[in-house]
């Protein structure tokens, strides 16, 4: 989606890079490696173009249900939405990569949870309270009905054009992402002489898993509880841009004490992905 893709593109980068921290902790060069080249590869030849062609067949659905046709889409929004999918990537691994040279791994991971946060967040909650509404809405097998307030299809999105698009998309995209920052956290690890015995060999399985709780119980749920925090405190003061300023912010510091100060939940599972900060 238009206004979510700037963020998962952030993400994706840094997840990259923070799955090569140990690999890149002393790399002078991020843009020469191995690890940027793929990453620059994976959002050039698959994230991008899926968001195209998203935005050209479902031009409702993957605006938010903003745009009713292509009519309703500038030209300067087409290219601007094509090249941020991926310059926000390269962004994203950059400024991971510079918390890698300070070696401040948890930093580095944190950028990707930042990127679905938000991502999770506009989907969830948009800028109206009714992003999953927008979501779970598919025209094309609705008469070509647009949108409105209060339409939404539940779980028979499951069965619309869009969810069926989705999938075909998630196989390329699942293991084009997975696959390798699995590999490089373990590879990482193998290498590192500093890790104690126990941790240099790492499970891709239960990499694998690590990572899907960090992406779909961490930062969807810290998603949906700052939704929850923004809609019921603007309810309360009775203005929605207060709601965003006081329950965003509200949230981010509950979130910081109760998730991720070092041992708490949030900062455990991310734990398992960057193992221990480095000790010099």
């Amino acid at each position: 989606m238009v206004q979510v893709d700037v963020f998962w593109a952030y993400a994706l980068g840094s997840t990259f890079a923070s799955a090569a921290a140990r690999q890149l902790k002393e790399e002078d060069k991020p843009f020469t490696s191995k690890y940027f080249v793929y990453n620059l590869l994976f959002l050039s030849c698959i994230f991008a173009p899926s968001g195209i062609y998203l935005l050209w067949n479902f031009p409702d659905w993957e605006t938010m249900q903003v745009a009713r046709s292509h009519l309703d889409l500038p030209a300067w929004l087409v290219v601007i939405f094509s090249v941020t999918n991926i310059t926000q990537g390269i962004l994203g691994f950059w400024i991971s990569y510079k918390f890698i040279r300070m070696g401040k791994f948890f930093a580095a991971h944190m950028q990707w949870f930042l990127g679905y946060f938000f991502m999770f967040f506009i989907l969830l909650h948009g800028w109206d309270g009714l992003g999953w509404q927008r979501f779970l809405y598919d025209s094309s097998v609705n008469n070509g009905a647009h949108w409105a307030p209060g339409m939404h299809m539940g779980l028979g999105f499951l069965t619309s054009n869009v969810c069926y698009t989705l999938l075909g998309m998630g196989l390329f995209v699942v293991p084009g992402l997975g696959i390798p920052v699995i590999r490089w956290i373990a590879q990482g690890a193998a290498m590192d002489a500093t890790l104690p015995k126990e941790k240099s060999r790492q499970n891709p399985l239960m990499l694998g898993v690590w990572l899907l709780t960090a992406i779909f119980a961490v930062s969807l749920l810290s998603a949906g509880g700052a939704g929850l925090a923004v809609h019921y405190i603007g309810k309360l003061l009775g203005s929605q841009g207060l709601g965003f300023i006081i329950g965003l912010a509200a949230f981010g510091a509950a979130a910081y004490f109760l998730l991720f100060k070092p041992q708490m939940p949030g900062y455990r599972v991310f734990q398992q992905l960057f193992i221990e900060e480095p000790t010099a």
